[in-house]
């Protein structure tokens, strides 16, 4: 099957209105049997997310690696603290199709830090309607170019699959609020330098709402909204 997954073209309101409200389309051509085989090499949250506390607990302090720390005290607290909206308790109760969550992430990714508890939580939720997995991005090059965002490798990115394996949907790699925010702040040389600690800002003022709200989408099967990322892989904390 091919899948199209659509990016809106970054710009104010009016500038994308004259230009007929147009989106950047990434083809994907991966088959069912392929994203089956991936699901089969991904793994649970628990073990995801042991992952992140072994690596963090060598106290890397190069690369993209040396964020991972910070990553596994984001992850511990939001495990902890997170309660989900009664909005998202309310979608997650009238699901009537079992679906499955194939998560591309890394253990370096701030925005994977933040959101994949909340994916975790609302798949506990689910009933048994979701079930949800998670696969490392570099180790997989060919599932991570079929849903790029724009042209970026940007993580983490929720694939939405049925009982058969066909992509429904996607999210990711953050809030449409924060993917604003940031292709702005990157395009400024003066806050460019800094826009990861602007984001992890953002992310505690919002408290997982944007979160939240984007995956209730993805669910009730609404289309994202999100700018296209700049053609670069996104790193960092």
């Amino acid at each position: 099957m091919i899948f199209r997954n659509y990016h809106r073209i970054p710009g104010d309101p009016a500038s994308r209105l004259a230009a007929g409200e147009r989106y950047i389309c990434t083809m994907n051509s991966l088959t069912p049997a392929q994203y089956a085989a991936y699901w089969e090499k991904a793994v649970a949250f628990p073990a995801y997310s042991a992952g992140v506390e072994a690596e963090a607990a060598t106290n890397p302090t190069e690369g993209n690696s040396k964020y991972v720390p910070i990553n596994w005290k984001r992850m511990q607290r939001i495990t902890k603290t997170v309660q989900l909206t009664d909005a998202t308790l309310e979608v997650l109760g009238q699901l009537k199709e079992r679906r499955r969550w194939l998560v591309i992430t890394e253990n370096w990714c701030g925005d994977s830090a933040q959101s994949t508890p909340i994916m975790e939580k609302m798949a506990e939720k689910s009933g048994g309607m979701i079930e949800i997995r998670f696969i490392y991005r570099d180790a997989n090059l060919e599932l991570m170019n079929a849903h790029l965002t724009g042209t970026s490798m940007s993580i983490p990115k929720l694939i939405q699959l049925d009982g058969d394996f066909n992509v429904t949907g996607s999210w990711g790699p953050r809030p449409d609020k924060a993917q604003e925010m940031v292709l702005r702040l990157k395009a400024n040389p003066a806050t460019a330098p800094t826009y990861n600690e602007e984001l992890h800002k953002w992310y505690a003022q919002d408290r997982q709402v944007g979160i939240e709200s984007g995956l209730r989408n993805l669910l009730s099967g609404v289309a994202p909204q999100q700018p296209s990322a700049p053609p670069a892989k996104e790193m960092g904390a």
